[in-house]
């Protein structure tokens, strides 16, 4: 039997079984169109790769990682200093997750502004905001796991602002925290949901993403008809340039994990007071500095109550933006969402920097 034939018999084999002839004519029939947007679509590549590279650096940080308020820091201590590249691999996973959630967040605004949020693709978007919520909350629990002492306050300040949510919050801070406080149980729930409860979820949910993208298609930009424009072949036109994408985005990652290598700093005291300037990552400073500028009562509500609630507010109009940013004609309310969108990436913007420098 020749190399050709046992090739084929393999294929048939595996074919008969998975079903692999359809996924070939699949790629084969995959198109993506062409046009003045069309660099947007790699972002989308971009998020799967980083979190692809979190699950792999994650898995070789939990051999070493012990989910203990005695171990905990001591573990990462070892991992960072005994652990043969275990400082390397522990930078990228924290640069990965910062990347990954800013590769979601402009991803998020690309689908905006080049309107591939329309019908059919409501489902796709939903899904795709429950995606960047896991990985918003993928950060919020892995933040605290190093037990060190900006995490561990940092930890403190989040939960008690989810403390002051109306109804529910004193509820949610308990579950969150295991207790009154952030403490023990809060590390041990902590860890369960970034290893356990988020992964299951962001798993089933990438997967009903991806399946929703192949279903609908590439989106067009709006106003032209998809007949009208060029279309390149997804394999392997489209895939080698999104792998070349891979590339750069993986060499940008290492640089940063090896000249700008993730601190431990010193491990929590609950006892100490919390550190001068305490502020939680980049991707939750906005809304922080805002509450922090509100002030503590406005007319007959608590400042940081309104606050919530104008949050509240703001991300049911985002969630629901594919059914009500259309009309008849379509394009008023388009318009309408494209401002929101440029007011979101402003306000984001400068609250951020806002909060680093005050």
């Amino acid at each position: 039997m020749s190399v050709k034939e046992l090739r084929a018999r393999t294929f048939d084999w595996f074919d008969e079984r998975l079903g692999l002839r359809e996924g070939r004519d699949l790629l084969d029939h995959k198109v993506v169109p062409v046009h003045a947007g069309t660099t947007w679509y790699y972002f989308g590549g971009i998020t799967l790769f980083l979190l692809a590279v979190q699950l792999g650096t994650g898995i070789l940080l939990l051999l070493y990682y012990r989910p203990s308020v005695a171990e905990a820091f001591d573990s990462v201590r070892f991992i960072m200093t005994r652990v043969e590249f275990g400082w390397l691999i522990r930078s990228i996973h924290s640069w990965s997750a910062n990347l990954l959630i800013f590769a979601a967040f402009v991803h998020m605004f690309s689908v905006v502004f080049t309107h591939a949020y329309r019908r059919p693709r409501e489902l796709t978007w939903l899904t795709g905001i429950v995606l960047l919520g896991l990985m918003l909350g993928f950060g919020f629990s892995g933040y605290l796991l190093p037990w060190n002492q900006i995490s561990y306050f940092a930890t403190k300040v989040g939960t008690d602002v989810a403390a002051t949510m109306p109804f529910a919050g004193p509820a949610l801070a308990r579950f969150l925290r295991g207790g009154e406080d952030v403490g023990a149980a809060t590390l041990t729930r902590f860890f369960a949901f970034h290893v356990a409860v988020l992964p299951m979820l962001t798993f089933a949910f990438v997967g009903v993403h991806l399946l929703l993208v192949q279903k609908a298609g590439m989106s067009t930009p709006s106003g032209i008809s998809p007949a009208r424009l060029a279309q390149m072949k997804f394999f392997p036109s489209f895939f080698l340039r999104e792998l070349m994408v891979w590339y750069g985005v993986l060499a940008i990652l290492g640089t940063l994990a090896a000249i700008f290598p993730w601190e431990l700093g010193q491990k929590a005291d609950p006892f100490s007071s919390a550190p001068a300037g305490i502020r939680p990552e980049w991707y939750f400073l906005a809304q922080f500095y805002t509450l922090k500028l509100i002030p503590s009562h406005v007319w007959f509500m608590e400042g940081e109550l309104l606050g919530l609630a104008g949050f509240g507010l703001l991300a049911a109009v985002w969630v629901t933006l594919p059914f009500w940013a259309k009309g008849r004609e379509g394009e008023g309310r388009t318009r309408l969402a494209t401002g929101v969108g440029v007011f979101l990436v402003c306000y984001l913007f400068a609250f951020t920097i806002l909060g680093y420098l005050k």
